[in-house]
């Protein structure tokens, strides 16, 4: 927990909790055990937003719980049928407006949207599939950049830069067009560590290691054994358990 802010009492789901004024409400969640599913987040970057999954209710009004800083006397809800079914709506949404075949793609069992679909229990979405025709950019010579699996969620353009601050990924395009591309002017300055952190943070199969696959056999991918959301759940029965 931060250790700016005053301490302040706020309300999730029900249960009172301290936290400190200032800190994101998805860092204070994640403190209390308390999953709230995000495909933009990471921890300790700053948020921005992106992909909506973290969607709260904070005293009856919805507002990302990435970007939104609690205060004191927030009411807040992380779990209604309203949630869940927006949660799963942009699910579908993302599934539909991409091309996204799981059971040919390197990194099923170890993405996140696919193993979000899992817990949503997505089956057949309530949206019609727009079948884009997107490339795939293989020109650098560590990384392929599929345009088909991404998300916008802008992880790598973010976090994977070089010494100088400099993003390897950079938007293209405009409005339903909208790409991240890879920077190829940059290409000199991107090592295989840092390809491997690129490919580590997208949560999709949209970012891949040329000349490697299948490093982690199927039936032993992090999605394959635990559920998403496990590790922090799992986590809160263990405490509750041990009061």
């Amino acid at each position: 927990m931060s250790t700016n802010g005053s301490v302040i009492r706020i309300i999730i789901d029900g249960k009172e909790y301290l936290s400190r004024s200032g800190v994101y409400l998805i860092d204070v969640a994640r403190e209390n055990r308390i999953f709230i599913p995000t495909l933009c987040n990471i921890s300790g970057v700053k948020p921005r937003g992106a992909c909506r999954m973290c969607t709260v209710s904070v005293n009856g009004r919805y507002m990302t719980a990435c970007t939104t800083p609690v205060s004191e006397g927030m009411e807040i809800k992380t779990n209604t049928p309203d949630l869940h079914d927006l949660r799963k709506a942009i699910l579908e949404i993302m599934f539909v407006e991409g091309n996204h075949i799981c059971p040919v793609c390197e990194k099923s069992g170890n993405c996140d949207l696919q193993a979000l679909a899992y817990r949503f229990q997505i089956l057949v979405p309530r949206f019609p599939y727009s079948f884009p025709k997107r490339t795939i950019d293989a020109e650098n010579p560590l990384l392929v950049k599929d345009h088909n699996r991404c998300i916008l969620c802008k992880r790598c353009i973010r976090t994977i830069k070089d010494e100088q601050g400099r993003s390897f990924f950079a938007f293209r395009k405009r409005g339903h067009k909208l790409e991240i591309s890879i920077a190829h002017h940059l290409k000199d300055h991107l090592n295989k560590e840092i390809a491997q952190r690129a490919v580590d943070v997208c949560p999709t199969g949209a970012l891949l290691k040329k000349e490697s696959g299948y490093n982690i056999p199927i039936s032993e991918r992090k999605y394959e054994r635990t559920p998403i959301g496990s590790e922090i759940e799992s986590l809160k029965q263990s405490v509750i358990g041990d009061q």
